[in-house]
Parts: C-alpha cells; structure tokens; sequence
C-alpha cells in the first residue's frame, strides 16, 4: 500500500487512535453461573439467510469523489481521469475503477452529500454516527447501532469488528450509551482477538475443572449478593469462552489458496477476504479501513495507486456475496469523512471537502444501479436531492430491516437509533 506522507497535519493524523481494553457488559437478561442460551457455539444453521449484516470500507482520510464515483472529465476541475461506463447503463465511475464498474448492477451511488464539514474528526463522526459532533452529547457509532439492533440474542460472538493495518485486538470507545458490549474490536494482520487462546500450560481437563469451579462459586455468590454487574462480569466471561472455541473464523489462512489469490496479498486484499469470512460465519458488522487519502499533494498519482489498490478486492468481495446468495441480506458501504475540493491547489492536490461529494453502497434493501443526486457540470456544488449524514444513517438502518425512527430503550430513557430531524432517502430503499 502506498504511504501517504503528506496529511494536512490534524491531530486525527499525527496521533493514533486510542485503544481501549476492558470487559464486555452483558444484555439485560439475567444469567447465573453459566451464560444460557449463550453457551450454544453458533453454527450454520444459526446464521439465517435473513440474518442482516453490514460491511463498511472506510477510505480514511477522504477519497475523491472525482477520481471515484463522480468524474468530471473535460471540465476545469476533473483532472486527467476518463469515465468509464458500468454495467449499469448510462452509469460511468472513473477509470480507475474498471473491476467495480462491472459489478455496478449491485451498488448504487449517492452522488449529492453536503454535511458542511471538512473537519477529518467532526466530518468521521457525523458520517459514523448520522449526527453532528458537540460537547453535550456523544452517540454511538454506526457498527454498535447495528450490533444492538441485528445481533442475534443467541450469538457468542462480537457484533462489532473494526479491520484495520495494525489492529491489536481491543476494544474502541465507539459505543456511547449502548454500553462496551457494543463497541469495537480492532482486528488486523490476520490475527484473532487478543487472549483468546488457551495457555499451553493450561491442560484442557484442568481448564473444565477451573471454570466448574467458578461457576459454583458465581451461582452461591448470586444466591447472596446478585446485581446487574456481577450478571454482566459472568455473561462476559461465558462469551469469551465461547469466541475461544471459534477462534478460527478469524484465521484467513483456513481460507483457499484461490481465494487469498483473488483478493490480493496485500492488506487490503487480506482484510477483505477476513470480512467475508466474518460475514459468512455469523459477524453482524465489519469495518474494513482503507487509507490515507488525504490528498493534499500529488492527488493523481496517489489515487492511481491506492484506488487502484481497493477496485480489484472490492469489486471481488461485492462479487462474492452475490454469488453467495448473501448480498440480500448484507448492506455494503463505501464511505469517507468527507471527499476532496473539485478546485485543484498548487501541489496538484485535493483539500477538504464537506460540501458536494459521493459515497457508494448495495445490497440489502438498497435499489440496486440507482444514482441519488447529482452535482454540477465541475462539481463544486450539489444541483438536485442535496442529502447529509443524517438522512444516509436513516437510510443505512432501513436497508437492513431497522425502524430508524425507534428507539433504544438504555436504562429507561428512549434514545432514538437516529437522528429525528432527518429521514432515509426513500428512494434508495426497494
């Protein structure tokens, strides 16, 4: 993957994002000793066709929408890219992107966002979160909404997964109000969670007997002295043993040599194979992170590489779930902070730009080969159905089945899943 050495200098860009590590809370339902109904390993058969899922690419940092789903070739600000057509009729998307563009007949493109924020953290959190970002209030993030909303009950293993180059395995603070059950787990380099395996020094008879043992001790513990967290430290520690005995569902090399040829060997290519595996195997929500694109020197070039990079595993992960008959239940989006000024500076790069861009998705209840918007002849501003983050969230939760205009129930308080003063975009959704 090519480096990007030129970021405008934000504090997003110079410090990584903080890890946290701690203990999952457990849902509401009372459990003493041993986890119930958790305790069932998940199987195939659990993973219902109708079971809804999400898959996210993130392009961190701010992908073009001009060298991506909105080319404006010829005009003063579309650079030197052709469009290409798709094989959807009278949709083009840029050159770079010949592999998706034959997989067009699944996707669909919002070609008229204007969230008004070209801020990488504020501009991230409206587009993750479906609201805007201020010092009274902190929401949950799209993957958490989802895993409390479509994780099954009955599910050992986290809903939450977040891929990225680098990810240790801990836990995100993304989860807000939904409690650390939702937040979450950073995966990256082929690796499955951390502490997840047993010690080599641990026999698998004296591993039974220990956790026997504590669930005698947790079940007088709860005769006496019972709470809501001492239900919640025991559910967590029943999920954790459960994910222990699935640990392979986060180890690509299970995987075909095929498969692994198909997708590429690089990260990005690794990271999508590891979220059609987790899809497949029952994972609510998977984030796959592809970056930087924070073009502000020498936008061409690196987009030649790092579009070109994304449109060959992408296009075969989209491929893949059609071809899996799991594209109906699987909404896939490919979305960024912002996209990129259509004004091109002295270093023949792209800024911030919150105002006129594109994001991509598929699948679910979204129409497929639909294009919402659009922009004007050079792009630098929206000319029909101008939408924000708060209208694409709706629309994200309705794809998979979700009334987006509910509610959480968190302690008592009704939190509404997504913001009230937006709404889906109803012509998106079949």
């Amino acid at each position: 993957m090519m480096k990007c050495s030129y970021a405008c200098g934000t504090d997003e860009h110079i410090i990584a994002r903080r890890q946290f590590f701690g203990v999952t809370a457990a849902g509401a339902g009372a459990v003493v000793g041993g986890l119930g109904m958790l305790a069932q390993p998940a199987s195939a058969t659990q993973l219902a066709k109708d079971q809804k899922r999400v898959v996210v690419v993130n392009m961190a940092g701010g992908l073009s929408q001009l060298e991506s789903w909105d080319p404006k070739p010829g005009t003063d600000t579309g650079g030197p890219f052709r469009a290409i057509p798709t094989a959807v009729p009278g949709i083009h998307i840029c050159e770079l992107l010949p592999e998706t563009a034959k997989q067009m007949k699944h996707l669909s493109l919002v070609r008229s966002i204007n969230t008004k924020e070209n801020d990488h953290g504020k501009g991230g959190y409206a587009m993750f979160t479906g609201r805007r970002q201020t010092p009274a209030a902190d929401y949950p993030r799209l993957g958490a909404v989802a895993a409390k909303a479509l994780s099954p009950v009955s599910s050992s293993l986290p809903g939450h997964i977040v891929i990225t180059p680098g990810g240790s395995g801990g836990r995100g603070s993304d989860s807000a109000y939904l409690g650390p059950k939702y937040s979450s787990i950073s995966l990256g380099d082929g690796k499955p969670p951390q502490n997840t395996e047993r010690p080599a020094s641990i026999s698998e008879q004296s591993e039974v007997a220990r956790q026997a043992f504590r669930r005698q001790v947790n079940d007088r513990f709860a005769l006496r002295r019972r709470t809501a967290m001492t239900d919640a430290y025991t559910a967590n520690y029943e999920q954790a043993l459960e994910l222990m005995k699935q640990r392979e569902i986060f180890d690509i090399t299970k995987e075909p040599q095929q498969d692994h040829d198909r997708y590429g060997a690089h990260d990005f290519g690794r990271h999508c194979l590891l979220a059609r595996r987790l899809l497949e195997n029952g994972v609510t929500f998977v984030q796959v992170t592809h970056s930087n694109y924070d073009t502000h020197n020498e936008n061409f070039n690196f987009h030649i590489e790092q579009v070109g990079e994304f449109d060959s595993p992408f296009a075969t992960l989209v491929a893949d779930l059609a071809d899996r008959g799991m594209l109906e239940s699987t909404l896939i989006v490919v979305l960024s902070e912002f996209g990129r000024t259509p004004n091109i500076n002295q270093n023949y790069g792209r800024d911030h730009w919150g105002t006129a861009w594109s994001i991509c998705l598929g699948g679910a209840k979204i129409q497929p080969g639909a294009v919402i918007g659009k922009t004007n002849d050079n792009g630098t501003a929206v000319a029909d159905r101008e939408v924000d983050h708060g209208h694409l969230f709706h629309t994200y939760m309705q794809a998979v089945g979700v009334d987006s205009t509910g509610s959480f129930d968190v302690d008592g308080r009704e939190m509404p899943i997504a913001d009230p003063a937006a709404s889906p975009i109803g012509e998106l959704l079949a």
